[in-house]
């Protein structure tokens, strides 16, 4: 007798993958909680976590905007000034050490720093460097829309069942003097890079997880019964400063952030972890949900990693809806690889500038 004896089929390569098509190795993922349709849930991180309000919503279920576009505009003006992105008009939150810069000014433990971008035709807001296309008409403007999302934030903090955060990079950029952080290197999107003031950091293991269980305990504070689900983005990185080759920068990076959603997740029975990483990037899939610049997750990708999530409900929990709610091919349509809103993708263009 050993403790491998009794074992489910899932815990061995051979019978939980060898042995089956590649497409219907489940399930994956055993989900803690039994997430209603009624459940706020409240959605932000790097841009994979962009699909995933799409999909709850698709599938009737209650993603929660906090901040609302304006009457009238329409479908494509929503993307791109970063309505229904998130769950507020955050921007892309990629880092943990965003996160927490983000819930300490909700919770007023902090406030944001005076400082201010100029664009060719506005003002810039440096948190939030791609939500007003052309930029905002005054520093005035900027600092009202920017505290409307800090509220809206807090509100989805307040109010949320379910806060789903998917965890981007680890690299990140922050100002020396005055300690706080970008989500894009100045000079990249907008603003000026100063190498006197501007530092880049690579965070490792601790700093990840300390400014996770930071932002978890400040939200808490907010919102006892609030629970969490991880995930981490599949997307690797557009390009690295870490000097290294950005096939290895990015298998750093994405390995330390699911190091830490691992480690995180055995804290309690009130986080989860999603592994929508883990099914893109399994050379299981023989690379099937990538498009061919072998970054961006095609439609099929993300619908097949939603389906997944929510087939893992109904198999724990039973049917959440009457049959032929879920629309898996509308979600994927929803939102494209040009649908994304990404700030880190335009880095690209500074490729080959040598």
């Amino acid at each position: 007798m050993n403790p491998y004896e009794n074992l489910p089929n899932k815990a061995f390569w051979k019978l939980a993958v060898a042995d089956r098509n590649n497409f219907e190795i489940e399930p994956l993922w055993t989900p803690k909680f039994r997430i209603m349709p009624a459940d706020a849930v409240a959605t932000f991180g790097s841009c994979f976590a962009q699909h995933i309000g799409n999909a709850l919503q698709d599938r009737g279920f209650r993603w929660m905007i906090t901040e609302t576009p304006p009457a009238g505009l329409s479908p494509k003006n929503m993307t791109a000034f970063n309505y229904n992105v998130f769950s507020a008009r955050t921007g892309n939150i990629y880092t943990t050490s965003l996160l927490r810069q983000w819930v300490s000014w909700a919770t007023g433990e902090s406030t944001p720093p005076d400082e201010v971008w100029e664009g060719k035709d506005g003002i810039i807001d440096p948190f939030r460097p791609r939500v007003e296309p052309g930029g905002f008409e005054s520093v005035e403007e900027m600092r009202r829309s920017r505290a409307v999302t800090i509220d809206a934030f807090r509100a989805g903090l307040e109010k949320a069942r379910y806060f789903v955060f998917t965890l981007g990079l680890t690299e990140s950029w922050v100002n020396k003097s005055g300690g706080y952080e970008y989500p894009m290197c100045p000079g990249t999107v907008a603003g000026t890079f100063d190498e006197t003031e501007h530092e880049f950091v690579n965070q490792d293991f601790l700093t990840v997880y300390r400014n996770l269980a930071a932002s978890f305990g400040m939200i808490r504070r907010l919102n006892k019964g609030i629970r969490f689900i991880l995930t981490v983005s599949p997307v690797p990185l557009t390009a690295t400063n870490s000097d290294e080759h950005v096939l290895v920068a990015t298998m750093y990076s994405k390995s330390v952030l699911r190091a830490v959603a691992g480690q995180f997740c055995q804290k309690g029975s009130a986080i989860d972890y999603f592994p929508s990483y883990e099914i893109i990037n399994s050379p299981v899939f023989r690379n099937a949900f990538f498009e061919p610049n072998q970054r961006n997750v095609s439609a099929y990708g993300v619908n097949f990693v939603m389906d997944h999530f929510f087939r893992c409900l109904v198999a724990k929990y039973g049917e959440y809806a009457k049959p032929g709610a879920s629309r898996g091919a509308a979600v994927a349509a929803k939102m494209s690889k040009a649908d994304e809103v990404c700030e880190e993708a335009l880095l690209e263009a500074f490729g080959g500038a040598k």
